[in-house]
């Protein structure tokens, strides 16, 4: 019996992703392991394995394709011991078609179609849908009538049993074929939702512009700022910190492992430094949960890292137990992984804060937007030459400005503070990230 290959849920909060390149083809055959397909998911672009063995005997969703819903049938395999031809290919829009109605007894059969009056595909119908509480629609046709205010028991489909699938709601969208109001669970949409579509029409004011799709990686970053903004309430506390005496001790650092090939980055050091102050003030080191406050046990720091298809934070889990060195060598695969696309779910997903630095770029100081369902995020500026007083006396030393942007449904201003003063405390005197 032919085998169909479904859309996969790549992470455990994937709902739908973009089936970005197909690597086989009709008639190719695949062996357990073999990569079928890439499948760009919110995060990241993950390759796909084939499970089975046999022959690809249909491919039922063409690469490009967005918003796949998980569990599509994207494709059939054959095995080694079926006829290939037999093979029917699976309906590509999700769930199955309902089982076929019985026409009434005393209903004459219709009469087939005359062959020499063939209806173009394109417009061909079938009976209406079904009258009743369920109209017969896939999921993605009913996903888009709800956001287009369309009345599905008005349509046509032209799907199996007529069963209406997206072709039909965009036919009817087309035309104008509307509701005047829209239904109740249109009208109910989520806010977060509502806050992060974009506008039907932005007047362009004659301004010449190439207009480049959003990746779902760039629509799933607007979707959570937007919610991050609206629905935690921020508070931002800046400190300046001393660089001087962590840069001396890196440059030892550097000296002594240079022959095992590791060169520790600022940021490496600061992972660390942010990973003891959360230990040290353990009541900045959790998560807003409704009715409860998650307190962790373990500092997992996510990194912010700028890729080709947007933002993305891989984690250094347990950063805080970690060596400078092994920290180093992490944040180093990670990055790459993260800028090839290459990162699986459990390397991005999670953490207990978050640090962000764009003091490579000159910037001085910034407020970074919290990622949730942490609690806090650490933003970092680049160290430059400042006056400042250095052993009672003024002096220039090297100075970074940080912002910590804290959750207050979670965390008081005071803990914010603490933990502020501890991170400023530990860069300043940077032995405690060797003890």
């Amino acid at each position: 019996m032919p085998t169909p290959i479904k859309m996969p849920a790549l992470s455990p909060t994937m709902e739908e992703g973009t089936l970005a390149k197909w690597l086989v083809k009709e008639g190719d055959k695949v062996r357990s392991g073999d990569i079928m397909a890439e499948i760009e998911t919110d995060k990241a672009t993950m390759e796909f394995e084939a499970v089975d063995e046999g022959t690809i005997v249909s491919i039922a969703v063409a690469e490009g394709t967005e918003g796949v819903k998980v569990g599509t049938v994207i494709a059939t395999l054959a095995g080694d011991d079926e006829d290939s031809a037999q093979a029917a290919p699976e309906e590509a829009e999700g769930s199955p078609p309902a089982p076929a109605q019985k026409p009434a007894p005393d209903k004459p059969a219709p009469e087939p179609a005359a062959p020499e009056k063939a209806v173009p595909a394109t417009a061909a119908k079938t009976a209406p849908a079904p009258a009743g509480d369920r109209v017969l629609a896939s999921p993605l046709a009913r996903r888009i009538a709800q956001q287009q205010g369309i009345d599905l028991s008005s349509l046509s489909g032209t799907g199996p049993n007529g069963r209406i699938v997206k072709a039909d709601v965009e036919t009817a969208q087309a035309s104008g074929k509307t509701d005047t109001a829209p239904t109740d669970a249109a009208r109910q949409g989520s806010a977060a939702e509502a806050a992060s579509a974009t506008p039907a029409k932005i007047p362009d004011f004659g301004i010449p512009y190439e207009a480049e799709k959003l990746n779902n990686v760039r629509k799933t970053i607007a979707r959570r700022l937007t919610e991050a903004k609206q629905t935690i309430p921020h508070i931002y506390l800046t400190l300046d910190v001393q660089l001087d005496a962590l840069l001396k001790l890196r440059s030892e650092l550097n000296a002594a492992l240079e022959p095992q090939g590791i060169k520790l980055s600022v940021n490496d050091l600061l992972i660390k430094a942010l990973a003891k102050a959360l230990m040290q003030v353990p009541s900045c080191n959790v998560s807003f949960a409704g009715d409860e406050l998650r307190k962790f046990t373990r500092t997992d720091i996510s990194v912010a890292v700028a890729a080709p298809s947007g933002l993305i934070t891989p984690i250094i889990v347990d950063a805080g137990s970690k060596s400078m060195s092994a920290i180093s060598n992490e944040m180093k695969e990670l990055a790459g992984k993260a800028r090839d696309g290459k990162l699986q779910p459990h390397e991005y997903q999670g953490g207990t804060a978050s640090l962000s630095n764009l003091g490579m770029f000159g910037i001085k100081q910034f407020d970074a937007v919290i990622n949730p369902p942490q609690a806090m995020i650490l933003a970092v500026g680049a160290g430059e030459k400042r006056p400042a007083v250095v052993d009672g006396a003024l002096a220039v030393a090297t100075v970074m400005s940080a912002t910590g942007s804290f959750d207050h449904r979670a965390i008081d201003g005071a803990d914010g503070a603490q933990l502020m003063q501890a991170f400023q405390q530990i860069v300043e005197n940077p032995l405690a990230l060797v003890a």
